[in-house]
């Protein structure tokens, strides 16, 4: 039986009706928006480990490579090239991804108008960690706590190593490319640098700090956040 397939149209629908809507007796009802916490990190932060662990503790839904994946079953691309797109700025001259997109109508203009799209409902619910996709461009800054995770190139290296088990080499390659796409992507969707540090509520230093610190640090801060924002 062929399986089916998706829109772009309905998966958005359906987050649009699942974070905005609630009903009760029968009728609809507007839930008011709860705080969220958004990560930017660099490369080797280990920030899908943070950011997985932050929405476990705190109850809150983890909003990061899901999307890509519904988005990669609805256009039959492969999810990598999906993932490109949130994390490059492609161009015409990206040969490689033009003819599967065009063929797919889903090129990156497209793309990026329903990713904004999706993340913009979040303002109307609110409760989730949400990794990378420069969500804190997007989001209310009165409702958005923002995290920046960063550590020295040599530290990332090695933990890129240790994770992928790869040679310095190629964790090296990994680190400074997906780095400079990433700040590439900031720069001409959001016209914003990704480093700039008054983008932020809260930047953690991985060289000086564990997994369990990092999130133990983040919570913390964000409970003294949103007290001082009910005041």
């Amino acid at each position: 039986m062929k399986k089916e397939v998706r829109s772009i149209e309905q998966i958005v629908d359906e987050q649009l009706s699942k974070w905005s809507i609630r009903f009760k007796e029968g009728k609809s009802e507007v839930v008011e928006a709860k705080p969220f916490i958004t990560i930017s990190r660099e490369p080797g932060t280990s920030g899908p480990e943070i950011a997985r662990r932050l929405s476990n503790q705190l109850k809150m839904e983890l909003f990061a490579g899901q999307i890509a994946k519904q988005l990669a079953e609805s256009a039959h691309v492969d999810e990598k090239a999906v993932r490109s797109i949130i994390e490059k700025a492609l161009t015409k001259r990206d040969d490689w991804l033009t003819s599967l997109f065009e063929s797919r109508h889903l090129w990156p203009d497209k793309f990026l108008y329903h990713l904004n799209k999706v993340i913009s409902t979040i303002k109307n619910h609110g409760n989730a960690v949400i990794l990378g996709l420069g969500a804190q461009y997007i989001l209310p800054p009165e409702k958005t706590f923002r995290v920046r995770l960063i550590g020295s190139l040599e530290s990332r290296i090695k933990r890129i190593m240790d994770a992928r088990g790869s040679s310095r080499q190629v964790a090296e390659k990994y680190v400074t490319a997906t780095e400079t796409d990433r700040r590439v992507f900031i720069q001409k969707f959001f016209k914003a640098d990704s480093t700039n540090p008054y983008d932020y509520d809260l930047i953690i230093n991985m060289d000086t700090m564990s997994v369990d610190g990092a999130v133990e640090t983040i919570i913390t801060a964000f409970e003294v956040w949103k007290k001082a924002k009910s005041t």
